[in-house]
């Protein structure tokens, strides 16, 4: 008797599992770039802008990301998810038909205007950086005027599902920001109940980094871009999300 031969998605399931299996120097996935566009003027939408070309099928994609940060839940309407179903579109007009879109949410002008400060970095490349923590002065004033600002981040075992189950253990996080003040209390910003589809299969997490913005005469907030890697079509891809917040004036 001959063994069954998988077919439909357990087939792509396998032959995705096969793939991260193979020689780890001959395949990759794509790790998408990030470019921070920016704050409202008062502070109360934060917006990035992921991008890169799919590993696999070498499409070109881009995806803008419109966060209110009081709430840290995307704006109505929002992400902005474009992919060009096409090897030979460019990725310049994936990245164009991404801002068109986005200008009837908030104007790149206004984002650009409001940039705020890079408080803090870490690249998927960084090897010697803790990946889980990060402490920075919540802007370019030296001495600093701020208390400094803390996270860490801690991954989470979450249920399995079936589609990412051959994949390993699907991971969730929590994000705490850290007391650096004396009377100041630790809190939890974000803790996964369960991981959202959008994720795909999530392996693990790192800190990003730290974007702070000062607007005048309203509260200081932040947003901590955190860096997702889940399974891809020929290894690991990078992927981005955002948690938002605001801080005591």
């Amino acid at each position: 008797m001959t063994a069954a031969r998988p077919t439909g998605l357990a087939a792509l399931l396998l032959f995705q599992l096969l793939l991260l299996l193979a020689a780890g120097g001959a395949r990759a996935g794509d790790s998408a770039t990030l470019a921070v566009l920016g704050f409202s003027a008062d502070g109360g939408v934060f917006a990035f802008e992921e991008y890169g070309v799919q590993d696999g099928s070498g499409f070109p994609y881009a995806n803008r990301y419109y966060i209110d940060t009081a709430r840290d839940r995307f704006l109505p309407g929002t992400p902005i998810r474009v992919a060009l179903r096409d090897e030979g579109a460019s990725l310049e007009a994936a990245r164009r038909q991404a801002r068109d879109e986005g200008q009837a949410v908030i104007a790149d002008a206004e984002l650009a205007r409001n940039r705020g400060h890079r408080a803090g970095w870490n690249a998927v490349t960084e090897l010697s950086a803790d990946p889980h923590r990060m402490r920075v002065n919540p802007r370019p004033v030296v001495p600093p005027i701020d208390a400094p600002l803390e996270f860490t981040l801690e991954e989470l075992p979450m249920p399995q599902t079936g589609r990412c189950e051959p994949f390993g253990t699907t991971m969730g996080f929590r994000l705490l920001r850290i007391a650096t003040e004396a009377g100041a209390r630790t809190e939890t910003v974000h803790e996964d109940g369960r991981v959202p589809q959008s994720r795909g299969c999530p392996l693990g997490y790192r800190l990003g980094g730290v974007q702070t913005f000062f607007p005048s005469g309203g509260a200081p907030v932040y947003a901590v871009l955190i860096t997702i890697r889940q399974v891809g079509f020929e290894g690991p891809d990078h992927r981005w999300m955002a948690v938002t917040g605001t801080l005591p004036r």
